[in-house]
């Protein structure tokens, strides 16, 4: 009798533990999540890359909207994700401490020349004249030049140079100005 009862007790003790995995066993699901890098790529269009301003004199203005058709300027283009174009320039060669000059608001300190912008593609520039006079100034820390800028969108503006007053270096100097695309 002692073996029936230890039997049937190990039975249901079997059986309660069958019962118990089986009822402890879930279903499962899964989650997705998906993610897209961001992708900053701007292209200035392949004739407006380089370009020259030309000879000019001490403290003398020339502009893009001389050199290009008008309207036209350079253009700039989002060759990825929807970006905040800004733009700023630079000393050209090392800077008027050597053999450059160096990019101020103001031309009137020896070797000091200033770079001027302004975004055609929201405003008609020739309104501020050939050479920009109310075009907004370079300096060498990025400014707005366009908001939310769609892929594949362009935006057109125009440059405009005045030389120091006076040059001190009479040699050619290159002017960079760089546009770039960041995170609206």
């Amino acid at each position: 009798m002692m073996k029936i009862f230890f039997s049937s007790v190990a039975l249901v003790v079997l059986a309660g533990m069958t019962v118990a995995v089986f009822s402890l066993a879930a279903d499962t699901d899964t989650t997705t999540g998906t993610v897209t890098v961001q992708n900053f790529a701007i292209s200035i269009a392949g004739g407006e890359t380089t370009f020259a301003y030309g000879t000019m004199s001490n403290n003398t203005a020339s502009s893009t909207m001389t050199l290009f058709p008008a309207g036209e300027g350079i253009t700039a283009t989002n060759d990825g994700s929807v970006a905040d174009f800004d733009i700023y320039g630079a000393n050209t060669g090392t800077g008027a401490g050597d053999n450059g000059w160096d990019l101020n608001t103001a031309t009137s300190t020896t070797d000091n020349y200033t770079h001027k912008f302004c975004n055609e593609t929201d405003n008609d520039c020739a309104l501020s004249g050939p050479y920009g006079a109310s075009f907004t100034a370079l300096t060498t820390s990025p400014a707005a030049l366009s908001a939310s800028v769609a892929n594949a969108a362009s935006v057109d503006f125009q440059l405009s140079m005045h030389t120091p007053n006076p040059s001190s270096k009479y040699t050619e100097q290159s002017a960079v100005v760089t546009v770039q695309a960041s995170a609206p």
